[in-house]
């Protein structure tokens, strides 16, 4: 049965953090309502620095998620944030989700070195035999970047939530394997490398 407690992930360029309400005067300046469009859950009720406090203090009080602030590692600032979420001990799998980066760090290095290192503690450190991904089925970049780091597209879940605003969404539910490890492990390092 895995065990998820708090750690701290070191990269090349980020380094994950366990979120905590002294990040949240940076966060709150650097996310945007488009940052959380297409979020279905624990969307920050004011994207001012109290609002992202609650929220961080929300998701501490969760036994089924660990969030991290992503840290840029030449500036030592935070640049967004990523969490396991779902967290099924009993059956040795979680999701990671709830990711979103500032927006000048979109599409770099920092969202596979990010998976990497999540992805590698996951399965290494926690063991875990499944690690499941997903996003709105509107968010075709979202779709796109998962597919990259080599997850398995399983399917569509039909109108599985409801966003703030009303909308009825799809969610498209991607899946990683301990089997297929090693390969995404080194689809990823391999972009990094470039």
């Amino acid at each position: 049965m895995i065990d998820v407690q708090p750690v701290y992930l070191e990269g090349e360029w980020v380094r994950l953090e366990p979120a905590s309400p002294s990040h949240a005067a940076q966060l709150s300046q650097i996310a945007n309502e488009e940052t959380f469009r297409f979020f279905i859950t624990a969307i920050p009720f004011t994207l001012d620095k109290p609002g992202f406090r609650r929220l961080i203090d929300s998701f501490s009080n969760r036994a089924d998620m660990l969030a991290f602030t992503v840290i840029d590692q030449e500036t030592n600032d935070p640049i967004g944030m990523t969490t396991y979420l779902d967290i099924r001990a009993p059956h040795d799998g979680l999701e990671i989700g709830w990711t979103w980066y500032a927006e000048d760090h979109r599409g770099t290095r920092v969202n596979p070195e990010c998976k990497l290192l999540l992805l590698t503690h996951a399965f290494e450190m926690l063991k875990c035999v499944r690690v499941q991904l997903k996003c709105d089925e509107r968010n075709m970049q979202s779709q796109r970047a998962i597919e990259k780091l080599g997850a398995k597209r399983e399917g569509v879940l039909r109108r599985h939530g409801i966003l703030p605003d009303g909308f009825v969404r799809n969610t498209v539910m991607y899946s990683i394997i301990d089997s297929e490890w090693p390969t995404v492990r080194s689809g990823l390092k391999a972009r990094l490398s470039r």
